[in-house]
C-alpha cells in the first residue's frame, strides 16, 4: 500500500511536472511576445523620431505658408494699385476721346462754313460776270448813245465801285478761306496727334490688362498651391495624431505586458520553490524505497 500511494504520488508529481513544464513553455512564449513588444517598442521609438522629422517638416511648411501669405496680400495690394491705375488710365483715354470727338464736331463746322463761303464765291463769280456782261453792255450803249455819256459815265463809276466792293469782298472771302484753310490743316493735325496718343493709351491699356490678367493667374496659380499646403497640413497633423494614439496603445500594452512579466516571475519562483520541495520529496521517498 506504501509503494502504491508513492507510485500514486510519483504520477501526481508527474502529471504536475508536465503542467509546470506546460506553463513555461507558456512563459517562453509570453517572453517571446515580451521580446516581440521590445520590437514594437524599437519601432515606436523610430515612428516616434519620424513624428519629430514629421515636426520639424511641419514648421517649415509652415514657414512657406507665412510667406507664400505674404506674397498673396502683396500681389492683391499690387493688383489693387493696377486696377485703380487701370481706372485712371480709362479716365484719360476718355478725355482724349471727348476732345477728339470736340475737335470732329469743329472740323465738321468749319466744313459746313467753308461750303457756305465757297458758295458765296461761286455768287460772287457769277455776278461778276453778270456785271462784266452788263459793262460791255454799257460800252456798246456807250458808243451807240453819245447823248447819254454822262448819266453812262454816273452809272459806270457806280458799278466801278460796287465791283470794288466786290472785289474786296472776295478778297476778304478768300483770305478768309485761306485761314479757314490752314485751321483745317491744324485741326487735321491736332486731330492725327490726338489719334496717336489714343492709339498710345490703347496700347497701354492693353499692357495693362495683359500684366494684371498675369497677376490673376499668379494669384490663383498661389491660392491653388496654398490650398494644397494646407490639406497635405492637414494630412500631416492627422498621421501624427494617428502616431500618437498607436503610441499611447503600445505603451498601455507595454505596462500589461509588464505587469503580466512580474506576475509569470512571482510564479514561476513559487513553482521553482514548489520544484525543489518535490525534488526533496523524490529523494527522501527513493530513500525510504531503498
Amino acid at each position: 500500500s506504501t509503494i502504491q500511494k508513492r507510485r500514486q504520488e510519483l504520477r501526481l508529481l508527474i502529471a504536475e511536472l508536465k503542467d509546470r513544464d506546460k506553463e513555461l513553455n507558456d512563459m517562453v512564449a509570453a517572453h517571446q511576445r515580451q521580446l516581440l513588444a521590445w520590437e514594437d517598442r524599437q519601432k515606436i521609438l523610430t515612428l516616434a523620431e519620424r513624428c519629430n522629422l514629421l515636426n520639424t517638416e511641419l514648421n517649415k511648411r509652415n514657414e512657406i505658408i507665412k510667406s507664400l501669405t505674404k506674397r498673396l496680400k502683396f500681389l492683391e495690394s499690387q493688383q489693387n494699385d493696377n486696377k485703380t491705375t487701370f481706372e485712371n488710365t480709362q479716365q484719360k483715354f476718355k478725355e482724349p476721346s471727348q476732345k477728339v470727338t470736340d475737335a470732329t464736331v469743329h472740323c465738321q463746322a468749319l466744313e459746313e462754313k467753308n461750303q457756305s463761303l465757297h458758295c458765296s464765291v461761286l455768287e460772287l463769280s457769277a455776278k461778276t460776270g453778270q456785271l462784266q456782261a452788263r459793262e460791255q453792255e454799257l460800252l456798246t450803249m456807250l458808243k451807240l448813245k453819245d447823248e447819254a455819256l454822262l448819266e453812262t459815265t454816273d452809272h459806270i463809276t457806280e458799278f466801278t465801285s460796287k465791283f470794288k466792293k466786290l472785289e474786296s469782298a472776295l478778297r476778304a472771302a478768300k483770305t478768309e478761306e485761306f485761314s479757314l484753310n490752314k485751321e483745317k490743316q491744324d485741326l487735321k493735325l491736332r486731330l492725327k496727334e490726338r489719334i496717336l496718343e489714343t492709339n498710345k493709351l490703347k496700347d497701354d491699356l492693353c499692357e495693362k490688362m495683359k500684366e494684371n490678367s498675369k497677376q490673376q493667374e499668379e494669384i490663383t496659380r498661389l491660392k491653388q498651391e496654398n490650398g494644397c499646403l494646407r490639406n497635405e497640413l492637414t494630412l500631416t497633423v492627422e498621421k501624427a495624431k494617428r502616431k500618437d494614439q498607436l503610441l499611447q496603445f503600445a505603451k498601455s500594452k507595454q505596462a500589461r505586458t509588464d505587469t503580466e512579466l512580474s506576475s509569470l516571475r512571482q510564479i514561476y519562483e513559487k513553482q521553482q520553490r514548489d520544484l525543489q520541495f518535490l525534488h526533496v520529496n523524490l529523494e527522501s521517498s527513493q530513500e525510504l524505497r531503498q
